[in-house]
């Protein structure tokens, strides 16, 4: 009959108008013209339903309930789906200040690891690693340091109680935290024939009293060079490109007679900065006993060792007054680096 057509007709337009709206607005203008109940298209579909016969009016009336329901849900639908937050790309207002992320810093030790790394590494050394965890042999005794010397001593380093063994003679089943990072040379030299040209950089622990420039843990650089005709020349002049690259300014060194068991001859380094002479570390040749301990001939070959505190050079660049901040973690103190 002609009063369906016309049923038909007002919800597939009332659908679509639904389906096109983009904006709450442009629904709100939708429902208004299709449900408004004052000027309403669904007004005049009511009023049809006077027009029909008695008879008529059941099927007609359930016919425009229907209608009236599915556009209702629909407008719903439609409403709930434009209400939700839209979706974060588009939702980006470009022309907001940005906001900045909160980031964290890298430790100022970190940095000057690093920064040792690329320095060492422009004048031809490769960067070594090994284990905090050391044995007695690599510790000391292929390091040239006897039984007897204070060095060795157990007050003067961190034993592991647990692993050592219950005989009256240190073997290497003894283990104790590093107490230099001259244990590396001896590994990289064990394996690996020369020229041998390295540093390598990592904690160390001693059981010194804690001040303001000792601590029982702290950061050496070692460096080692073996190969044919090296000579102590070589070494000051490693050490003064090093300490120029790094602070910036040509840097004298001065060598001061030492000793130590795993060089000779040996030396005490020190720098001309800031108007003053500064102790960096300790350095020398390579003794023969080393190098016959791995496996070299101390005939053919020759070579330096130096060991430099990371945390003296680190403290001397950015005028750090206590090397206890380094491990304090106050974020006060490394927000600076």
């Amino acid at each position: 009959m002609d009063i369906e057509r016309q049923f038909e007709g007002y919800r597939q337009a009332a659908l679509a108008a639904i389906a096109a709206a983009q904006t709450p607005q442009e629904l709100e203008a939708v429902r208004v013209e299709f449900l408004g109940k004052k000027r309403g298209r669904l007004k005049e579909l009511q009023g049809l339903i006077a027009k029909v016969s008695p008879e008529q009016r059941p099927t007609v009336g359930k016919l425009f309930n229907e209608v009236r329901t599915q556009v209702e849900a629909a407008l719903r639908r439609r409403k709930a789906a434009l209400e939700q937050p839209r979706r974060a790309a588009e939702g980006i207002d470009v022309t907001l200040p940005g906001r900045v992320p909160a980031l964290g810093r890298r430790h100022p030790l970190t940095q000057t690891m690093d920064e040792f790394k690329d320095i060492m590494g422009r004048l031809g050394f490769d960067v070594a690693y090994g284990p905090e965890i050391e044995d007695e042999y690599h510790n000391f005794v292929a390091l040239n340091i006897q039984e007897d010397h204070p060095a060795r001593d157990p007050l003067d380093n961190f034993y592991l109680a647990t692993a050592r063994t219950q005989t009256a003679e240190r073997d290497r089943t003894a283990v104790l935290l590093r107490s230099q990072t001259s244990t590396v040379q001896i590994r990289v030299m064990e394996r690996q024939p020369p020229p041998v040209r390295i540093v390598s950089l990592g904690r160390v622990y001693r059981p010194d009293t804690v001040d303001r420039t000792h601590h029982w843990m702290f950061h050496q650089m070692e460096g080692l060079m073996v190969d044919v005709d090296v000579t102590m020349a070589q070494l000051k002049t490693v050490l003064r490109l090093f300490a120029t690259a790094f602070l910036g300014q040509d840097v004298a060194i001065r060598f001061r007679p030492s000793f130590f068991p795993f060089t000779e001859p040996s030396v005490e380094v020190d720098m001309w900065f800031d108007g003053d002479w500064l102790e960096i570390g300790g350095a020398g040749m390579v003794d023969p006993n080393v190098l016959t301990a791995v496996g070299y001939d101390p005939e053919r070959v020759s070579g330096f060792a130096f060991g430099l505190g990371v945390e003296r050079f680190c403290m001397q660049r950015y005028g750090i007054g206590d090397i206890r901040w380094f491990t304090e973690n106050d974020v006060r103190f490394l927000r600076q680096f």
